[in-house]
């Protein structure tokens, strides 16, 4: 609700009184709560600026937004790596490909993963580390490319080995490029986690946006 607000303050400040539909059962009562977080206060103070009601509506009923947030021309469906990516900052380049698949063979999981992927049997399970065992079924091979999607997702995502140098690459590519343009941390997020997969991602995001010195020169305070 905030990042919308935020997003077309341009046209909702002065407009008059506005409604805000959410299936976020619990900003019904946030805004009114006496007991508030110290990042709640400080969106409250954001809040504050605007002429609006909160409407509660449960997702199975709030068909415009859901519709919106499932376009079938917005999500990734195929394994085509030259093809993943279409809808975020560009599309990997082939030579980041080729360095992701190069770099499985230093990592142990991506390696152990591959081999599964590449020929899933309950064999192939139990010999697995016991960590990689229980989301085993998310992954798949394409062309050499290990593939993720978690459950109830249409996005496949390429997996990204355990390669400091190669992570901050990627994050390079998706924050500070000219594309890029410094997006702020919930949408360097967004469009990261469209294309590639790795573990605790958000975290990454977070110290790195933290960390741009350009972000923190030219951007506003932020509210989280």
């Amino acid at each position: 609700m905030k990042y919308a607000l935020a997003k077309f303050r341009v046209y909702l400040l002065g407009s008059g009184p506005f409604v805000v539909y959410t299936d976020h059962a619990s900003l019904r009562t946030a805004v009114k709560s006496p007991h508030i977080s110290q990042r709640m206060a400080r969106w409250l103070s954001f809040f504050t600026e605007y002429d609006f009601r909160v409407e509660y509506k449960p997702g199975r009923l709030n068909v415009v937004a859901d519709a919106l947030s499932r376009r079938p021309d917005d999500a990734v469906k195929t394994a085509d790596a030259n093809r993943i990516g279409v809808e975020s900052v560009s599309a990997p380049s082939s030579s980041l490909i080729d360095d992701v698949k190069a770099a499985y063979a230093s990592d142990a999981d991506a390696k152990q993963l591959l081999s599964y992927a590449s020929a899933p049997s309950d064999e192939a399970r139990r010999k697995l580390a016991p960590h990689l065992r229980a989301r085993a079924h998310r992954y798949r091979v394409h062309e050499g490319l290990l593939l993720y999607s978690a459950v109830d997702e249409d996005v496949i995502r390429i997996v990204v080995p355990n390669d400091y140098d190669l992570r901050m690459r990627i994050m390079y590519e998706y924050h500070d490029a000219p594309t890029a343009g410094h997006p702020g941390r919930e949408k360097t997020y967004v469009l990261l986690t469209r294309d590639f997969y790795w573990n605790h991602q958000y975290k990454w995001v977070r110290k790195y946006v933290r960390a741009c010195e350009v972000c923190q020169r030219v951007k506003p305070a932020a509210f989280s």
